[in-house]
């Protein structure tokens, strides 16, 4: 068996004979240690009296008294013993541990890594419990009312059981009552994640310092370069199209003629005020918008559509739905509820849209494409025609038909503290250039039905994240009007997606890709290997 785990056991029983364990002993453990002691000392005292006593020398059998007085020595020194005998048996099982390939480790290869706060006997005892798997570490927060010492004593309880160390993952700045029931369950730390600034963008007249949080290089670059290209052609100005939220649960019925008469219950104009009123009860922001219905055989799928305020609003639509669905069952009680879809890439978002649907567009001027970009409005359009809509057809792409979005949205949702998961709809774009002005300047625009993104929830909480949202002036809810803050911040995503598709069609264009990645994105050993 593992010494760490016999290690975890054998304090788990010390807790029990200590009195640690609930209601493991009536006495505490300073009363039961006095009584063991005092014990100790009198039947020591009284078998020293009955030794020295000539007229009373010790017989075998013993008599009742003497029985008496040895049983209470010996209860006493076995009592005592254990209480230095754990210590003993922990230390000698570390002592004793060997690595995976059967090599006995050095001392301080087994020897505890120094935790963030100095361990106290409390916190032994605890993450004795949990290597030993008496405590399970998720209800650790519930056990001790603190998350940050939740926290620390579940990284040293992994470091324990892994036998690995958590050295280069920080601990310290992250607040970890925010996470709670939020962010991440069971923390042992965070990722530190480089954050650059693009811009300035110069967007519908304002111009936004963009955050980007990133591990690549040339990234950053590459968008704050098309930044500079717009804003010295006058800046990009974009179109909220649409703001829905949507979810899609999928729910059976005994029959596709019963399904279908459940279809036409909830597309019909008459019931809409009804199951309105049903879903809003969810929410002050959340607002039904609409319900379309597919059906397959018996089954149903039925998309909400509402809109959700500043927050992204998947876990507000959901509360609404599952309303709904409730109230349905009082006309259809045969129905059985399946699932509610979650993130994916699907045609239906890519035409309908999901979240804030945004088209941005700018004219860059021809000097700017030869001066910034370093090639010619010709080759861009020509690019992005082969690359972009041809290419992306043949590789069958679902709403994919752009270089790079997804680079820019991943970057910047991470830094804003929004679902990175929601990139697989949100990166969806369709990248347009043209020439314009009798082919001196270029037109370009991105069109992205599916930006799914909320100033507060989530991670928008979380200190980093805040600091990066209030950097772009969308921190928080908009009081004055509810949404605007959200609105905002999926131009902004729009807005930089523009400049990063421009750059980097134009070092594609340039041939430059492969040369700036080598030049900013590698070490010159590297570079050396490459050539050779």
């Amino acid at each position: 068996m593992d010494a760490r785990r016999v290690g975890g056991r054998i304090a788990a029983a010390r807790r029990t004979l200590t009195g640690a364990g609930a209601g493991a002993l009536p006495l505490p453990v300073r009363i039961t240690n006095g009584l063991a002691m005092v014990s100790l000392v009198l039947s020591s005292c009284d078998l020293l009296r009955l030794c020295s006593d000539p007229g009373r020398p010790l017989r075998f059998p013993l008599g009742g008294r003497e029985f008496a007085t040895v049983v209470c020595q010996l209860a006493s020194v076995v009592y005592l013993l254990s209480l230095f005998a754990v210590p003993f048996a922990q230390s000698a099982s570390g002592r004793r541990e060997e690595g995976q390939d059967g090599s006995r480790r050095s001392p301080a290869a087994v020897a505890p890594a120094p935790m963030p706060d100095c361990p106290d006997d409390g916190d032994e005892e605890i993450v004795a419990a949990v290597v030993s798997g008496e405590l399970p570490s998720h209800r650790l927060e519930s056990r001790l009312r603190d998350c940050r010492r939740a926290a620390r004593l579940r990284r040293e309880a992994l470091r324990r059981i892994t036998g690995r160390g958590l050295e280069g993952l920080p601990f310290e700045g992250i607040d970890y009552e925010a996470i709670l029931g939020q962010c991440c369950e069971m923390p042992v730390g965070y990722v530190q994640l480089p954050v650059g600034v693009a811009g300035p963008l110069l967007l519908d007249g304002r111009d936004y310092h963009v955050p980007m949080a990133t591990t690549e290089g040339c990234l950053v670059a590459s968008v704050n370069r098309g930044c500079r290209a717009i804003a010295a052609s006058g800046g990009a100005f974009s179109v909220l199209l649409r703001d829905a939220m949507s979810r899609a649960p999928a729910v059976k019925l005994p029959s596709a003629k019963r399904a279908a008469e459940l279809k036409m219950f909830v597309e019909a104009p008459a019931n809409f005020e009804a199951l309105a009123a049903v879903f809003n009860k969810s929410s002050r922001f959340g607002r039904l918008q609409g319900i379309q219905c597919a059906l397959a055989g018996r089954n149903l799928y039925m998309r909400f559509t509402c809109s959700t305020g500043d927050a992204m609003g998947m876990n507000m639509v959901s509360k609404g739905v599952e309303n709904v669905l409730g109230y349905l069952r009082n006309n259809f009680p045969d129905m059985e509820v399946i699932s509610i879809s979650d993130k994916k890439a699907t045609a239906v978002n890519w035409i309908e849209g999901r979240g804030k649907s945004v088209v941005c567009e700018a004219t860059i001027k021809g000097r700017v494409v030869q001066s910034v970009l370093k090639t010619t409005v010709e080759k861009l359009v020509e690019l992005n025609i082969i690359k972009n809509l041809a290419g992306s057809a043949v590789a069958g792409a679902l709403g994919g038909f752009n270089a790079h979005a997804s680079n820019i949205v991943t970057a910047l949702f991470i830094a804003t503290g929004q679902d990175p998961a929601q990139n697989v709809e949100s990166s969806q774009c369709i990248t347009m250039l043209e020439a314009v002005n009798e082919g001196k300047d270029l037109h370009i625009s991105v069109t992205m039905p599916s930006i799914e993104v909320g100033t507060i929830g989530g991670g928008t909480s979380l200190t980093s994240q805040a600091a990066c949202l209030n950097l772009l002036g969308v921190k928080g809810p908009n009081h004055g009007s509810p949404g605007a803050n959200a609105r905002l911040l999926a131009t902004i995503v729009a807005g930089s997606v523009l400049a990063g598709e421009l750059s980097l069609l134009a070092a594609l264009a340039a041939g430059q890709l492969v040369k700036s990645h080598m030049k900013y994105n590698r070490s010159s050993k590297d570079v050396a290997n490459a050539a050779s």
